[in-house]
């Protein structure tokens, strides 16, 4: 077993590889001039199992490029089998045609990871579930459920909480962690009139005078998630704690987090965030290494992984 990292998240890839006591390979990833990705691995790796670990994230593009070519050199190199462990799959947004005549960008993604050479996918909290049926080579979707739950028993200790779901898409993640937690669970009633922009019609579920926790799998623009702090706010909530796997934080995300009425926004490290957020007070960081680490050896020791969703 080897562990190879790409450019988009060497910090995660550093505390996996520590957790593991498995040093990484040694490889160079440059750009010529013009851009193009060069790659080139420094050592013998015939024979071995190899995990690749990727974020696509921003910039997306540049680190699914990279993704890609780095499984192409290591299959050039007769790596025994290769595992792309991509702990945030962007374009996963785009698995389907909501309008007519758009790409469905998460199948063309799964596909070129596939064609790549890839022989097993290991991810984190997938946008949508169906996603696993894209690609035709086993696929780990590793969920953060269980570290947002250890952490909201560790740190918010009233026992009037409820669970929010920040749209109706997100209900059974949110009824997932309310089954840990053992508590109730509301639906915030979302439009979106356009890409990156919300608007809250309704909560439906009695949040008065209650901690409510949001929990989604991701936050892009913070549009969203503070928008229905608002609406939990004036609809009598004591207070909003938000866990989110994905930070994809793109424009003035962070600013809007800072001044909102979120009391606490727990993410985890699938994206490298901690330079961004180290001034927010209400924006908290979890790893998700171990986990990743885990369900890394238990594949490279033919042993099961679904313990690692309880």
């Amino acid at each position: 077993m080897k562990i190879l990292t790409g450019n988009s998240n060497k910090h995660l890839s550093e505390k996996i590889s520590k957790y593991l006591k498995n040093r990484l390979v040694n490889s160079s990833i440059k750009k010529f001039s013009d851009g193009e990705i060069y790659i080139e691995i420094n050592e013998n790796i015939r024979g071995n199992s190899i995990f690749i670990i990727q974020s696509i994230a921003s910039p997306a593009n540049d680190n699914l490029m990279e993704l890609l070519l780095c499984i192409d050199a290591l299959k050039r190199s007769s790596a025994k089998n290769i595992t792309a462990v991509i702990p945030y799959f962007g374009y996963a947004r785009q698995d389907r045609k909501v309008v007519p005549r758009t790409s469905i960008s998460a199948k063309l993604v799964s596909n070129l990871i596939t064609k790549a050479g890839a022989d097993r996918i290991v991810t984190v909290d997938l946008h949508a579930g169906q996603i696993q049926g894209f690609f035709d080579i086993p696929v780990d979707n590793l969920f953060s459920t269980p570290i947002f739950a250890r952490h909201i028993k560790k740190k918010i200790k009233s026992k009037n909480l409820i669970c929010v779901a920040p749209d109706v898409g997100g209900v059974e993640r949110a009824r997932a962690l309310g089954r840990k937690l053992d508590i109730g669970l509301a639906i915030i009633d979302k439009r979106r009139p356009a890409p990156g922009k919300s608007q809250v019609m309704n909560v439906i579920g009695n949040v008065k005078e209650k901690i409510c926790v949001i929990v989604d799998d991701i936050i892009d623009s913070g549009g969203t998630i503070v928008n229905a702090a608002d609406a939990l706010k004036k609809r009598g909530a004591k207070e909003v704690h938000v866990y989110v796997t994905h930070g994809v934080l793109s424009g003035e995300a962070v600013e809007k987090i800072k001044k909102s009425k979120i009391k606490n926004l727990v993410l985890t490290d699938t994206i490298n965030n901690l330079d961004r957020v180290k001034k927010a007070r209400n924006i908290e960081v979890l790893s998700i290494s171990n986990l990743l680490a885990e369900a890394m050896k238990r594949i490279s020791n033919s042993t099961s992984v679904s313990d690692l969703f309880k």
